[in-house]
């Protein structure tokens, strides 16, 4: 069961208010700096973690700006990764009921699986390889392989046995990714093959773009013409395709005549911006608040150092705050260097290289006191500090840094 905030912040207002870490950290005297309410051997369990809340209509807004973008486009909407981070099923359980979206693209078999079991009515496309093991539980719960060879046919064989009647599946081809897919100078055989196999219902064909969210569109419209040199062929073949789907979150903005009759799309639906090589006039709402509590403050003198390497030395006399998150949850460790966090609508550096657990924040003279929360990236009430603003800063992705948010991280799901 997916905690609401308030619960969550009840329980962690427990053990958080006031409580520092140790006898030193007290900072008897210190103005800014409130003292514990509660005995420092109090049991405080988990109550520290950061959390993630996922606001549904901000997940809702952008699935109606997409649908807007690409000519009210189906969306066939990529939650793979545990939906960027998200959590999986509590977010395919949101999109589903949006008439738009038309399915879930996944690419590994425990998650495809794992939306079945949930109850997830609308088809599930596993874009990924499954053992042949596999291949019967699969048919059992409806699941739709994508193949991507010529050797991949014969995972359909143990399917259509299972349920006893025609499989419906994609085909993958590569123009130009390189890494899977039916070859551009083998499909034309490969659609000859599967004109003959009954048990195979062809009901879509896909590719996969390289470089649509970078600014030089060149390779993307190659790739662009050898999906629809293949498409050709299909035709004078007598193939026709329910679903045709090239673009992606960087197409759709970059390469809008990509759209087909579907657009395959997952970072744009989370609210953020594949690179800083595609049109930002676009109105996306960040669906992910990453948020943690101030965990312990101690006063230190101008010039202390503080975290790994030293690197960091106080500039001035300062009141050093710790919020209890790391690089293991997903706060990219090279972040210190531009880094900051936001409190009550004001910003405060970084101080220091973020720790496996825990990094540390100047807060100077800032009205702070343990428990009180820190906004990491996202949006809240009073700022926001996007996702692109770190990837950017650090020279990373926002897929990097959605996907990096771990298992420790509590997720609070808002308008359910």
């Amino acid at each position: 069961m997916i905690p609401t905030r308030r619960s969550f912040l009840h329980t962690a207002a427990l053990g958080v208010v006031g409580t520092a870490l140790s006898g030193e950290s007290l900072l008897a005297g210190v103005p800014s700096v409130q003292q514990p309410a509660l005995p420092l051997s109090q049991e405080l369990g988990d109550r520290f973690d950061p959390w993630i809340e996922v606001e549904a209509d901000a997940l809702a807004h952008n699935v109606a700006e997409v649908r807007r973008l690409t000519a009210n486009r189906p969306i066939l909407a990529v939650i793979k990764n545990n939906a960027y981070g998200l959590d999986l099923t509590t977010t395919a359980a949101l999109l589903e009921p949006m008439p738009k979206v038309v399915g879930f693209a996944v690419v590994k078999v425990e998650a495809a699986i794992a939306l079945k079991e949930a109850g997830i009515g609308k088809p599930v496309y596993l874009m990924g390889l499954f053992p042949e093991s596999m291949a019967p539980e699969l048919a059992h719960l409806g699941v739709r392989p994508c193949l991507y060879s010529e050797d991949a046919l014969r995972l359909i064989e143990p399917m259509v046995q299972t349920v006893g009647e025609p499989i419906d599946a994609h085909i993958y081809l590569d123009t130009g990714m390189g890494r899977m897919g039916v070859r551009f100078e083998d499909a034309e055989s490969i659609l000859k093959s599967l004109m003959d196999i009954p048990a195979i219902r062809v009901e879509g064909v896909y590719s996969h773009f390289a470089t649509a969210d970078e600014g030089d569109p060149g390779y993307a419209e190659y790739q662009l013409k050898q999906f629809e040199g293949i498409l050709k062929i299909a035709e004078q073949m007598g193939l026709t395709f329910e679903h045709v789907h090239l673009s992606n979150s960087g197409s759709v903005l970059n390469l809008p005549e990509s759209s087909f009759t579907l657009v395959r799309v997952g970072l744009l639906l989370y609210g953020a911006f594949p690179s800083d090589e595609v049109p930002k006039d676009f109105p996306l709402e960040p669906v992910m608040e990453f948020t943690a509590p101030v965990v312990n403050l101690r006063k230190v003198k101008a010039g202390t150092l503080v975290s790994y390497g030293g690197v960091w030395s106080a500039p001035h006399d300062t009141v050093i705050g710790v919020i209890q998150v790391g690089f293991a949850d997903g706060l990219p460790r090279s972040w210190y260097e531009e880094g900051c966090i936001s409190l009550k609508g004001e910003r405060y550096k970084i101080a220091g290289r973020v720790c496996m657990d825990q990094f540390t924040v100047d807060f100077f003279n800032a009205n702070v006191k343990a428990g009180d929360e820190v906004l990491l990236f996202g949006k809240n009430k009073t700022d926001s500090i996007l996702i692109e603003e770190i990837s950017e800063s650090i020279g990373s992705t926002p897929y990097v840094l959605f996907t990096a948010i771990g298992g420790r991280t509590k997720r609070i799901f808002k308008g359910l």
